[in-house]
């Protein structure tokens, strides 16, 4: 008969902060922060936005972007993320940024990339797609703010005005209250 296990919440020995630890045979659960990835996407002087579709945030614009996959590189996974939200084919550039959301134990890596080919489309995860220039996006109904950072970060960049790869904005966490 099988021993099913019980984790119970204790500091292992070694350590310093509460773990999940099996009461049985001492494993440590550990649990660690998520990976996110994905690529400003650039079309001559447009952006790449998608219309999300599922939730948290459906309906508001992000830029390509999502979980990393076990056994996948972070640039691979910005071109997967391309690919499965956008149907597009892009060429990863240069690291534009890593940014962390603490309240969701989150690493966001966000990598400047060109659009292969201008042929888009909404994937499964978007409602729709589109090639924004600057002045055409719609600032209020970005998903997250660390899609706004990072679009503001492109640009600077774009611009000659700044040099990557960048952090969270001074004082910015990525709540969604600030």
């Amino acid at each position: 008969m099988a021993i099913s296990p019980r984790f119970t919440k204790s500091v292992p020995g070694g350590d310093n902060r509460a773990r999940r630890v099996c009461d049985h045979c001492g494993f440590v659960a550990y649990e660690n922060p998520r990976v996110v990835v994905g690529s400003v996407v650039r079309h001559g002087e447009t952006v790449l936005l998608c219309r999300r579709a599922i939730d948290p945030r459906k309906g508001f614009w992000t830029i390509p972007a999502g979980y990393m996959e076990l056994g996948e590189t972070p640039d691979a996974g910005a071109r997967r993320e391309a690919r499965e939200e956008a149907c597009a084919v892009i060429e990863t550039g240069e690291l534009l940024a890593v940014y962390t959301i603490a309240r969701l134990s989150q690493v966001q890596i966000f990598y400047r990339a060109n659009l292969i080919d201008p042929a888009i489309a909404a994937g499964e995860e978007s409602l729709e797609v589109g090639l924004f220039g600057w002045d055409e996006i719609p600032w209020d109904e970005l998903a997250f703010p660390s899609v706004a950072w990072a679009l503001a970060h492109e640009r600077e960049v774009h611009l000659g005005n700044a040099q990557m790869p960048f952090a969270n904005p001074p004082g910015e966490t990525g709540s969604m209250s600030e």
